[in-house]
């Protein structure tokens, strides 16, 4: 009796396990049901890249570039690909990854802030062996005024002249404030040069002028487009694509092109740290599907010029045309370009003495 006691006993407590077991197995599935199907892995469960990216490239990313890789992917490999991003200042995104958010992917304004993540252990494929020397997308920089043009601006020494109220996005912060130095400055030695000698002092002269006429520095391009758009300040240095944006929504707003000024030109690089094995392949392919005619075509559909393909860019009539555009090879590349101009010019001759 005392045996068969114990068996029954046993058994009983071998049901109530059982029953524990499934109801713990439920609820792990049902648990699991309510997760992103992109942070599920393995098979044809699904990818989620993490894609950080300076400020103005949310639209395009989101609402044409991401959608159209994801049903690439799923028709080829039969496998959901989903998409988490970020979008901030160029220098505010490289300080993120390099404080550790999991990015898999950046792209950013300046080469130089690829050039950080790489010196910092954190970018090992080298870009620029990639198509277009890694470089996904450009547009030039351009003034930005109120409709009617009020205060007459035509091009960059305008935005010096007494009473004009200028918004620029933070050059520690941005690597859109940090184009529109150069294009300032390079914009006046060109200038100056193609009427016969190149005049470092007249270049240093409007940049002075014009920083003095600035009333707000928000922390990134797009930041700086939005206090413009909610009437703050004359005149705004941006984008072209910024422009042709607020146009598009119907703002009241004109562009400006200026005699000469730069084209910004935009690296992707991966976070080689972060990336594991199993979402490489779907990594890799993101990244050369960013030179696809399809994905070039969502760019300059958004206002982004194509870097491969001048078909495309010929056929956006909103685009302007530039008398004397230069890049930042014209400075020597950004190792010269950012001590030279962003910290000896901007900082130290401009910024310190006002």
């Amino acid at each position: 009796m005392k045996t068969r006691t114990t068996t029954k006993k046993t058994l009983g407590e071998g049901r109530a396990l059982r029953a524990w077991l499934v109801f713990a197995l439920l609820v792990t599935l049902a648990l699991s049901s309510c997760l992103p199907q992109g942070q599920q892995s393995g098979g044809g469960g699904g990818q989620t890249i993490t894609l950080y990216g300076f400020s103005i490239l949310k639209e395009v990313l989101e609402k044409a570039v991401f959608p159209a890789f994801a049903a690439k992917w799923k028709k080829e490999h039969g496998q959901d690909v989903q998409f988490v991003s970020s979008f901030a200042g160029s220098e505010t995104v490289t300080n993120q990854i390099l404080q550790g958010v999991k990015a898999d992917i950046a792209i950013l304004s300046i080469e130089r802030d690829a050039d950080r993540l790489k010196q910092a252990g954190f970018v090992t494929t080298d870009w620029h062996s990639w198509p277009q020397k890694g470089i996904v997308n450009k547009t030039p920089f351009i003034i930005l005024v109120r409709k009617g043009n009020e205060k007459g601006i035509r091009d960059f020494p305008d935005l010096g002249k007494p009473g004009v109220q200028l918004i620029h996005p933070d050059p520690v912060n941005s690597g859109g404030a940090q184009w529109s130095i150069l294009a300032i400055y390079g914009s006046e030695l060109k200038k100056s040069e193609a009427a016969g000698a190149r005049d470092e002092a007249r270049a240093l002269k409007t940049l002075q002028a014009v920083w003095k006429n600035v009333i707000a520095s928000p922390d990134s391009a797009r930041a700086a487009r939005t206090q413009f758009e909610t009437g703050h300040g004359d005149a705004l240095i941006t984008y072209e694509l910024e422009g042709l944006l607020m146009k598009q929504a119907g703002a009241p707003v004109e562009v400006v092109i200026p005699e000469s000024t730069i084209f910004s030109e935009h690296p992707a690089v991966v976070i080689d740290r972060n990336v594991s094995a199993e979402k490489r392949p779907a990594v890799d392919a993101f990244i050369q599907f960013l030179w696809s005619e399809e994905a070039q075509r969502a760019f300059v559909q958004y206002h982004f010029r194509s870097v491969s393909s001048e078909s495309l860019n010929e056929a956006n009539k909103e685009f302007g045309q530039i008398k004397t555009p230069f890049t930042i090879e014209y400075f020597g590349g950004w190792g010269k370009a950012y001590p030279d101009i962003i910290e000896r010019i901007w900082r130290d001759q401009v910024q310190k003495r006002q």
